[in-house]
């Protein structure tokens, strides 16, 4: 693994402290137009064809929950070698303290975007850590802080173990721990099945989670290290009820739909932001922090 100079993002990086700056792929520059949208949403398993013209105005919506925490927002550009699934822009790196990691994407059709991301990251001076190299694969959506020295990561059908072994090689010389959560097949290889499916981090000491596909000794590890748990039920799990993104402590977006999710967050003292995802989020499994690559957060 090539690593680039050891430069410290100057952050304490974390899935929950107040976001200072994001980058997000628009509907413009990721889904492009609803010709392209008809060619891509089967072989990229989507549950149906998202409509072009909604998604563009669930989408301003959407960013504009970001502006209104006087939040940075930067853009990807349009990428001519990425695919619709890019607009989920988390997945394609890591935020470290030290700089980011560039993926590899556990899905065929979504192996340039890293690539993609890496040349931007280095136009704009933001460091770069390293890089996972087959034939290691590590998706974002597969990683999530638990701490500042804590980073936990799913084993899953699009992260797998040379992948995370490589992880673990990056982060070591900062004392990083990497805590492994073997996730189970659910669905197979070809559903979009991630950590962050299952776990969102909004506070140091509270996560949205849903416990019938969370391994129990991970579960535990959470338990232990002094998490209370806003528990998913099974009817809003599949209306991305457990995909939240902390954009400040207990200051929270998720998809509308989900009332049960949203009111015990609100009775565990959390502020709720919803936008309609059903578009942009619902048809392509991919909630608020999919759409997002935090890159600064800070107390």
């Amino acid at each position: 693994m090539e690593q680039t100079r050891e430069i410290t993002m100057q952050t304490s990086h974390s899935e929950y402290l107040k976001l200072e700056t994001v980058y997000l792929k628009s509907v413009r520059n990721g889904f492009v137009s609803d010709k392209v949208l008809a060619e891509q949403w089967q072989e990229l398993n989507y549950i149906s064809k998202p409509k072009f013209d909604e998604c563009i105005s669930e989408y301003e919506k959407f960013e504009t929950l970001l502006l209104n925490n006087y939040t940075e927002v930067k853009h990807f550009p349009k990428d001519s070698n990425t695919k619709i699934d890019s607009i989920y822009c988390r997945d394609a790196s890591i935020a470290t303290d030290f700089g980011m990691i560039i993926c590899s994407m556990g899905k065929e059709g979504r192996r340039l975007e890293p690539e993609a991301q890496h040349r931007i990251f280095k136009a704009n001076d933001i460091p770069v850590l390293g890089t996972i190299k087959a034939p290691g694969t590590l998706e974002g959506g597969d990683v999530a802080w638990l701490d500042k020295n804590t980073l936990a990561v799913g084993h899953t059908y699009r992260t797998n173990s040379s992948g995370i072994a490589q992880l673990k090689e990056l982060l070591a010389p900062y004392k990083i721990e990497v805590v492994v959560a073997e996730l189970p097949h659910y669905k197979g290889a070809t559903d979009v099945f991630h950590l962050m499916s299952i776990l969102s981090p909004v506070d140091k000491d509270l996560a949205v989670i849903y416990s019938p596909l969370m391994p129990i000794s991970f579960r535990n590890e959470l338990l232990h290290r002094g998490f209370s748990f806003v528990e998913v039920p099974e009817h809003e799990f599949k209306s991305m009820g457990c995909n939240v993104l902390a954009v400040a402590p207990r200051q929270c977006i998720m998809v509308a739909g989900n009332p049960y999710t949203e009111n015990a967050l609100r009775s565990e003292g959390c502020t709720v932001f919803t936008y309609e995802g059903k578009e942009i989020s619902n048809k392509g499994g991919g909630g608020p922090t999919c759409l997002t690559r935090p890159i600064h957060r800070k107390d």
